[in-house]
């Protein structure tokens, strides 16, 4: 634990830390969950509250970019006052925001309640991460907790996805959401018996609330624009005013960041190599993965014509390759490092999307997309634990708040941009193929089937460009994945290659260079 963690740090009575691994997977595991369960129940969704085909997708955006955008306070607010606290809180919200979306009777009303369960799980997801890291010590076991947290995130999502599609075909869609409340309003209750509590003392009360205001305005105004330049063009003063908007509003953040007392995110971090390509990896490999299940779950309904319950079922190869895929990942990680395991990872996944390119519209599941959800798992549980492990490369222990909240900010604001860049592609031109069908159902298939096509052809796009900068950005070697803490003046780092001549003056960043040559 951080020496700026107070003495009131305690474990729940009697628990092991097993115990507490457990109960904080199970917040991570509804986190992502919640990302994924609406996919299948779209079209179920769509036709209960009459919303459109691009409106659709807010519901699944609205909750990674509110998510994604408040991270990083959540983990501040944690930070002061009080881990445990914090995510109690962000339970309590993300179950009455979950009880508010099944009531939800249009579509603004859903994608309002969408963005406070985010809001609930930027509370949550940070608290429980600051919480693991300072329960296990650093090295192999905290190394082991964490593949299993990065590996949920994978499986959450394939989980997910086959929830929704039981619950919308069963009960309803509003489902969903309630099975949230009293699973959430639980585990805020057993908490306190549960797991630890711990405050950083020497924290200064003081929240970067315009860094993250202006950071989330900015995620949003850019995924509604991308959103809505399908409908009202690209070149039109609507489209091009919201884009500038939101290159205003980013700078502003970069500009808060420089000058801030307590910054959300300091700058500097920037420095480490390894954390901040996994970082930037994260944003393009998430954005993949989320058109990818946004997508799949649509061609398999509207073009295979398969029904919520009949999808979800579909998906459980996919998430039996996902924890197989991780079990991989976390084996082979501390023998040859982040670089070559998340190339293989993408590659396998890219090929994955590929062949669900080339699925035809009479295809069959056993020939046509089996063979690419296993090599989509395969990649998806390779690709999540690896970017876990890496974006800690570097991160002292009294910063690991910070890193929590970074690298769930950049998979969930990733998710959510990937999706919108790759529907906005998808869906140009869609409303003019609808109308050449003229309701004939082989041609409304076809439509539906190109759509699909160009969304799996441009996640791939996306894989290939998330491998190439891994393979030209990534650092070689294991000793680019060591995280132990800068050194004493002196000494020379673990896992340094050839001993490398670390000086008294040299940043973390400097050392982790050191380590590498």
């Amino acid at each position: 634990m951080s020496a700026t963690d107070s003495a009131t740090s305690r474990s729940g009575p009697g628990v092991g830390t097993g115990a507490v691994l457990a109960f904080l997977c199970l917040g991570q595991f509804m986190v992502f969950l919640d990302v994924s369960i609406v996919n299948l129940a779209l079209p179920s969704i769509k036709a209960g509250l009459d919303m459109s085909e691009v409106s659709q997708n807010y519901i699944v955006t609205a909750y990674g970019t509110v998510l994604g955008g408040f991270l990083l306070l959540g983990g501040r607010l944690a930070d002061t006052f009080g881990r445990r606290r914090v995510l109690q809180a962000g339970f309590v919200l993300f179950a009455l925001a979950s009880l508010v979306s099944g009531l939800a009777q249009n579509g603004t009303m859903l994608i309002t309640a969408r963005g406070f369960q985010g809001l609930g799980s930027s509370m949550i997801a940070p608290s429980a991460l600051s919480i693991l890291t300072n329960t296990f010590p650093e090295g192999a076991e905290r190394n082991k907790a964490l593949g299993i947290w990065g590996s949920l995130a994978g499986i959450a999502s394939i989980v997910g996805v086959i929830m929704g599609g039981l619950l919308a075909d069963g009960p309803g869609w509003e489902w969903i959401f309630w099975i949230n409340v009293p699973i959430g309003l639980g585990v805020a209750f057993l908490a306190p018996k549960v797991l630890p509590e711990s405050v950083a003392e020497e924290r200064e009360h003081k929240f970067d609330v315009a860094g993250a205001t202006t950071l989330t305005s900015g995620l949003l105004l850019l995924i509604f624009t991308l959103g809505e330049a399908t409908t009202v063009g690209w070149a039109t003063a609507r489209t091009i005013g919201s884009l500038s908007g939101v290159a205003v509003l980013l700078g502003a953040f970069v500009a808060i960041e420089a000058r801030a007392a307590a910054p959300i995110l300091p700058l500097r971090v920037f420095r480490l190599k390894t954390m901040r390509t996994a970082n930037l990896s994260a944003i393009l490999v998430f954005g993949m993965f989320g058109a990818l299940f946004f997508f799949a779950s649509l061609f398999m309904q509207d073009v295979y014509d398969y029904s919520p319950m009949k999808a979800g079922f579909a998906y459980v190869p996919l998430a039996v390759a996902v924890a197989v895929g991780a079990g991989v990942a976390s084996g082979l990680i501390t023998k040859v490092a982040a670089r070559p395991v998340l190339i293989a990872g993408l590659a396998v996944t890219t090929t994955g999307l590929l062949l669900l390119w080339r699925a035809p519209l009479d295809g069959r599941y056993a020939v046509d997309i089996l063979p690419a959800f296993i090599a989509l798992g395969l990649g998806c549980g390779m690709c999540f634990v690896t970017l876990q492990i890496a974006a800690f490369v570097g991160i002292s222990e009294e910063e690991a708040g910070m890193g929590a909240g970074l690298i769930n900010t950049s998979q969930e604001a990733g998710g959510a941009l990937g999706l919108a860049v790759i529907a906005t592609i998808a869906y140009s031109g869609f409303a003019g193929d609808m109308t050449r069908a003229a309701g004939n159902v082989h041609k409304v298939h076809e439509a539906q089937l190109s759509v699909n096509h160009d969304a799996f052809l441009s996640a791939a796009v996306l894989g290939v460009v998330a491998l190439l900068f891994a393979a030209l950005l990534m650092p070689r070697g294991r000793a680019a994945m060591s995280s132990d803490p800068a050194p004493a003046a002196g000494t020379t780092p673990a896992g340094a290659a050839g001993g490398a001549d670390v000086t008294p003056a040299m940043t973390e960043a400097e050392v982790e260079i050191e380590a590498r040559k």
